[in-house]
């Protein structure tokens, strides 16, 4: 009878510790607010490829659904679905994911108001909803977005004027609200970038007229600040000789700066167009670009003896580098689907920004007219299905030969 307790107690525990970040938003009476939430957004969107396929009602746990990254703890960090031809509007319910951090539904045909709600999202670090057909007013509510770093309105159909609001954000780096109808006077915000050509009424119907990047006002000192006028006369010569010191540097900080610029670009390469022959090692971020001819060569030409499993998305095999290193490589099906070079350019970015210590982290792609492949570390230890079951057998020896496993 002992025996028996034990082996209850034991699964009991291992099946709290599964499902505790799964039920991190769930309500006492059973209801996860950001599955209601993401199913809400779901319903007001058009998706002509069924990108939210597996976005189900009945789920208590949205974070292996697609295009939805979630934190350690449970909770949905980032919405992406850039360049999914998505159309319709974009659901109020969005502000009941609380803990949002990324926004990214950029190069849509999403249309309507910008709900207000959006503003509630207080960890909210980057929305970018960029070409699309959002109309209406930028929402006031958006200066409480105070961990807010880039802000992307460019490319809609806004009017009225920018919210005042938005001088309240301090880490504010990047603000694009250029090519839409907005009027008024600007905001002064700590923005290193502030974009607003494309605006008739604030730029002026004349091509000539460049408003494209309103920097900060540089900081003015107060009347008095330099001594009488006699001092003044002479700090000129002062001022002068350290205007022409200052200015040498600065111009030195500007060659070298150009000389650095100029080494980046000339190292950093094409992301999908770069020809295999020139340079078969190129990176992206910590991704980098493999030869097709490597992978065929690390994989033995795709030998059936070293494939470690198959679905709907492709065949992944065992491989050894040049270097020695073992690899998964994923060869996907279906390499022309819709979306093309651009679908699979959104795939890759997305992937590599899901970070989290249960996931694979992706090393780094191959992509040809006519092969797309996924390179990951070789994880040796079995699939989790496998894992799962070696649990329950050490929990219960007579679990696993009463079912036979």
């Amino acid at each position: 009878m002992e025996r028996k307790w034990s082996i209850f107690w034991h699964v009991g525990l291992l099946v709290l510790t599964l499902m505790e970040n799964s039920y991190a938003s769930l309500s006492p009476t059973g209801i996860n607010y950001e599955v209601v939430a993401l199913t809400e957004i779901k319903k007001a969107l058009h998706d002509p490829y069924n990108v939210m396929e597996n976005w189900d009602v009945t789920s208590v746990d949205p974070c292996s659904w697609r295009m939805v990254t979630c934190s350690s703890d449970g909770y949905v960090s980032s919405l992406g679905l850039p360049s999914q031809s998505l159309s319709g509007t974009l659901s109020p319910g969005i502000g009941n994911l609380t803990k949002l951090q990324s926004v990214l539904l950029q190069n849509n045909a999403i249309y309507g108001p910008i709900p207000d709600v959006v503003g509630n999202l207080e960890k909210l670090q980057t929305l970018d909803l960029s070409s699309n057909k959002f109309d209406g007013e930028i929402p006031p509510s958006f200066g409480d977005l105070k961990n807010l770093n880039y802000l992307r309105l460019n490319n809609n159909s806004l009017t009225g004027s920018i919210p005042q609001s938005l001088s309240y954000i301090g880490g504010l780096a990047l603000v694009d609200v250029s090519f839409n109808n907005l009027s008024g006077p600007l905001p002064k915000t700590s923005a290193r970038a502030f974009k607003v050509d494309g605006n008739p009424l604030i730029c002026g119907q004349s091509s000539g007229n460049n408003c494209s990047v309103v920097y900060p006002e540089p900081l003015s000192f107060p009347p008095g600040s330099l001594g009488d006028q006699r001092e003044g006369s002479k700090s000129h010569h002062v001022a002068v000789a350290f205007g022409a010191s200052f200015g040498a540097s600065f111009l030195v900080i500007i060659v070298i700066g150009l000389v650095l610029w100029w080494r980046y670009r000339h190292n950093q390469q094409i992301f999908f167009d770069v020809n295999e022959q020139y340079d078969p090692e190129v990176c992206l971020g910590h991704l980098k670009r493999y030869a097709f001819k490597e992978l065929r060569t690390a994989t033995d030409h795709f030998n059936s003896k070293n494939i470690l499993g198959s679905g709907g998305f492709g065949v992944v095999y065992k491989g050894r580098l040049n270097n020695g290193t073992v690899v998964a490589v994923k060869r996907l099906k279906d390499y022309n689907a819709v979306g093309g070079e651009i679908q699979f350019q959104t795939e890759v970015e997305l992937i590599s920004l899901a970070v989290h210590r249960n996931l694979l982290r992706l090393w780094g792609f191959c992509s040809t007219e006519s092969e797309r492949l996924l390179v990951y570390p070789y994880m040796p230890n079995g699939s989790v299905a496998a894992r799962l079951k070696g649990a329950w057998c050490h929990l219960s020896d007579s679990f696993c030969t009463i079912s036979g496993t």
